[in-house]
């Protein structure tokens, strides 16, 4: 784990936590309202599983990390982790984000950085998607949350009144910092018109259980964006790096993998 001082701007200077894990193609994983401990496990599987160097930040203000006042966007995000990949000096990177992370993934691709290959956006919100909303995740108690989430919610659900009360407070405080980001709607009504001015790869990924939005909000999703591919995960709801894992990895990784196999088939000069 690595602390980056970065200068954002009109953010100013502020401090990012970012794990690694791997080497080989850098991947940008970012996560969603649930913290950075619902893709940490599949970071460590991906680059396990495929020649990968995956980062992973904690959006400032989850897991008690400080926030600046000025960072109280997902564009700020964005244009954070812009910043963080020009830091890095890294090319060729696939962006990753789930849920409030795919919503991160799509304003980054709209300030077109060229060091990004590509984008996946998996089970994103962000969105306004007439007659299919977003659930109204604020509301929900955590075995409604659980329900709306997962395929099989039985297994993967968690009751937070069994958890340690550390682990309780920084869910709580992941809360307070979601909600600064993306406001209780979880949606920014701007966006999906804005989405035409993606120029980079997109691929969309959905959880076919999916009912934080459903599959019908993903399809449109990647109708917003130009050229953006759209793939059905089987069994699968919001959180699909938890759910169905090596699923996940062999779609990202085809994805990911694909401006590599392409310049590799280009005939010699």
């Amino acid at each position: 784990m690595t602390v980056h001082s970065l200068a954002v701007p009109g953010i100013g200077s502020l401090a990012l936590t970012v794990t690694e894990h791997g080497r080989g193609h850098p991947v940008l994983l970012l996560h969603g309202g649930g913290g950075p401990l619902t893709v940490t496990p599949w970071a460590e599987r991906l680059a396990e599983a495929e020649h990968a160097h995956v980062f992973t930040p904690v959006h400032p203000g989850f897991n008690a990390t400080p926030r600046p006042a000025a960072l109280d966007s997902i564009a700020g995000l964005a244009a954070t982790y812009v910043v963080l990949l020009d830091a890095l000096g890294l090319q060729g990177v696939t962006v990753v984000g789930n849920s409030i992370g795919g919503w991160i993934a799509a304003e980054m691709a709209l300030l077109h950085s060229p060091r990004v290959s590509g984008y996946v956006l998996v089970d994103a919100v962000g969105i306004e998607v007439p007659g299919h909303p977003v659930a109204d995740f604020f509301s929900l108690a955590p075995a409604e949350l659980a329900q709306l989430s997962y395929h099989d919610p039985q297994t993967y659900g968690i009751d937070p009144a069994t958890l340690p009360p550390r682990v309780r407070d920084a869910m709580a405080g992941n809360r307070v910092a979601l909600e600064a980001y993306a406001g209780r709607a979880m949606t920014d009504p701007s966006l999906a018109g804005r989405l035409g001015g993606v120029s980079t790869p997109t691929l969309v990924v959905w959880g076919e259980a999916d009912r934080i939005g459903d599959p019908d909000f993903g399809r449109a999703f990647a109708a917003a964006i130009p050229g953006a591919r759209f793939t059905m995960l089987p069994e699968t709801g919001h959180l699909p790096q938890i759910e169905t894992p090596e699923a996940l990895i062999r779609t990202v990784w085809a994805f990911a993998d694909a401006p590599a196999t392409r310049e590799s088939a280009r005939p010699s000069a």
